[in-house]
């Protein structure tokens, strides 16, 4: 034991003796101007190291510098600046006289990619042909240099493209390691913090840098965010990817393929690319089993908050600051600056409550003229198409679409977009509506068109017009109805022609039947008061008891009923008892007239028969 304790004391004693012989006779300023050398030749890049280089021998061999920057050809800003830089180096190469670098250490550092920071390229140099860029002899270098391992810690990004805002990433943390064969594993942490909404993100790549400049390619097996703040669910969104990407230098392109993300419970697959310029140029072909955009939007089922509100639960959600700066700006003038062709198949999309089927969309934006060629899917037991286009290359943004809808039960969309209306059914509408801005709101308030509509088995609750009809007969005639406790109005089909124009909505040419009773009419419907006024024709088939003439005559004739007021407060009008005393007065002028020419030779027939002449 003692002689193991002596071998490792003297071992001990070597490498302390041996270390402290390399910090006295190897200067690390020495290698100051060959690493700026160095990094100029093979990057282009400027750097620039504050104070004297010095030793560090414990835990690891290093060479510590102050403050140091790092400037692209040109810039007027450096890229990166930190308050110190450590540089982990290999013992036995230096021996050598070799200098190897390990680990290059910033803590602290600030990474600009702002257009300051960018190079500026001299249009008049030659440019080396790809192919014939050969690598220096061995001995023509001197020194060798070699980086092995990259670690950022507790530090700033701040990138930004030309006109657009500054983003800042902060608490960075990142690892690579890089073989002799460029390829590199990278482990990478950031926060960003903006408009009260905080993402962190991670994610670890195996990235294989043997082609760059001209080409990068890159695995990224794990991706994990979290958003959280304003106008975003209470349970914020977060989520895992996968990817790879490919970046082309001469085509400026970036590519991805075998995409696999996850927000909350949605799923999205596909690839895609962008070419990157002033104006960039997307391609996406995404596909979906489930896309939940309840989790994902800031708005929420409206019969969901209605719950909660009920039960006095709910919780305010969180609003984002108002920014005078992007409140100047058009609507959608983003769309400006990009051109897009996207495709999307998603087995399931769940929007305010509704859940979609088979959804497919093509869309097409040209630097402001987005195109939505397709866009349809399946609710309920029907189907709905919505193409149109929006034309956002003005300052006001104009829209225009084209639904189709076949068999859609309306109760579903009346619910999920909030409209106090208690009405069930199958509708069926084709027309062309258009306005400014696409959302709910905006469609109540200030768009235009026109629509032919169809009803099938609906039911309209709170009003029975069978029942409204008959009773009204019953007091004031002999009349007698079988009894209906029903409190809602049935129809086989109803039809209508329908056009809007800035909140107020015109029904024209109604017409419905069921077993029951028949209808025409016309009316109006304020979406924004939330008010309407109904003119209908009743005529009651069915329903009444016995058999008589003035029963027959009641199935033949249309009693006029005004349906008016608030949606959650009806009012209504009938006008029975002008219809009947009319129709008495017919009946007794028919059986007059019927009793005049059949006495038309006595005085007395003569005498009612210029009386009817009269009247």
């Amino acid at each position: 034991m003692r002689r193991i304790l002596t071998t490792l004391m003297i071992l001990l004693v070597v490498i302390v003796a041996g270390l402290s012989a390399l910090v006295l006779l190897v200067n690390p300023n020495d290698f100051r101007d060959y690493l700026v050398r160095q990094v100029a030749d093979r990057s282009g890049y400027q750097l620039q190291l504050d104070g004297p280089l010095r030793w560090h021998v414990w835990p690891q061999l290093s060479i510590l510098s102050g403050r140091m920057t790092l400037t692209e050809p040109g810039a007027s800003a450096p890229l990166v600046k930190a308050d110190n830089m450590r540089l982990d180096v290999a013992l036995m190469p230096l021996l050598s006289h070799q200098l190897q670098v390990n680990q290059v250490m910033l803590k602290g550092a600030v990474i600009e990619l702002t257009p300051k920071t960018e190079a500026v390229k001299n249009n008049a140099a030659p440019v080396a042909p790809r192919d014939n860029t050969l690598p220096q002899a061995p001995e023509d270098r001197g020194w060798s240099f070699d980086v092995a391992r990259l670690e950022v810690a507790d530090s700033v990004l701040v990138f930004q493209h030309e006109g657009d805002e500054q983003i800042t990433v902060r608490d960075i943390k990142l690892q690579m390691e890089q073989d002799k064969h460029y390829q590199a594993n990278v482990e990478f942490s950031g926060r960003v913090n903006r408009d009260q909404r905080d993402l962190n993100l991670s994610f670890t790549a195996n990235v294989n840098a043997g082609d760059y400049p001209h080409a990068l390619t890159a695995n990224f097996s794990q991706l994990n965010w979290q958003l959280q703040g304003a106008d975003l669910p209470a349970q914020g969104i977060s989520g895992q990817g996968s990817f790879q990407a490919e970046w082309q230098d001469d085509q400026k392109r970036i590519s991805f393929s075998q995409l696999q993300l996850a927000a909350n419970d949605s799923k999205l697959a596909g690839e895609g690319s962008v070419v990157l310029g002033d104006k960039p140029q997307w391609q996406l072909n995404l596909q979906s089993d489930k896309l939940n955009l309840d989790n994902l939007l800031s708005q929420a089922n409206p019969s969901a908050n209605a719950n909660v509100n009920q039960q006095g639960q709910s919780q305010p959600r969180l609003q984002r600051p108002v920014i005078a700066d992007n409140g100047s700006g058009p609507d959608y003038a983003s769309l400006r600056g990009f051109s897009a062709a996207v495709q999307l198949d998603a087995s399931q999309v769940l929007w305010r409550g509704m859940n979609f089927k088979d959804v497919a969309m093509q869309a097409s934006n040209d630097f402001g003229l987005l195109n939505i060629a397709k866009l349809q899917g399946k609710l309920d037991d029907g189907t709905m198409s919505l193409p149109g286009s929006l034309d956002a290359r003005n300052n006001t943004p104009v829209s225009t679409f084209q639904p189709k809808l076949e068999n859609i039960q309306i109760g579903t969309l009346l619910k999920a977009f909030n409209y106090p209306i208690d009405l069930t059914g199958k509708l069926s509408l084709e027309g062309e509506f258009s306005g400014d801005k696409i959302d709910a709101d905006n469609f109540r308030r200030s768009w235009q068109g026109q629509a032919k509509l169809s009803l099938l088995d609906s039911r309209a609750e709170g009003l029975n017009f069978q029942q409204l009809v008959q009773q009204a007969v019953e007091r004031s005639t002999h009349v007698k109805a079988k009894e209906n406790l029903e409190s809602a109005t049935r129809l086989d089909a109803f039809s209508s022609d329908l056009s809007l124009d800035n909140g107020m909505m015109t029904l024209n040419e109604m017409s419905g039947k069921s077993s029951l009773l028949a209808l025409d009419g016309q009316g109006t419907l304020d979406l924004v008061k939330e008010e309407g006024d109904m003119r209908f024709n009743v005529r009651v088939l069915e329903g009444w008891e016995g058999e008589s003439k003035l029963i027959d005559t009641l199935k033949q004739t249309a009693i006029p009923l005004r349906v008016y007021g608030k949606w959650t407060e009806l009012n209504y009008s009938l006008q029975v008892d002008q219809v009947l005393r009319k129709q008495l007065q017919n009946e007794a002028r028919d059986r007059l007239k019927a009793w005049a020419d059949k006495n038309q030779d006595s005085q007395s027939g003569k005498d009612v028969k210029k009386l009817l002449d009269k009247l």
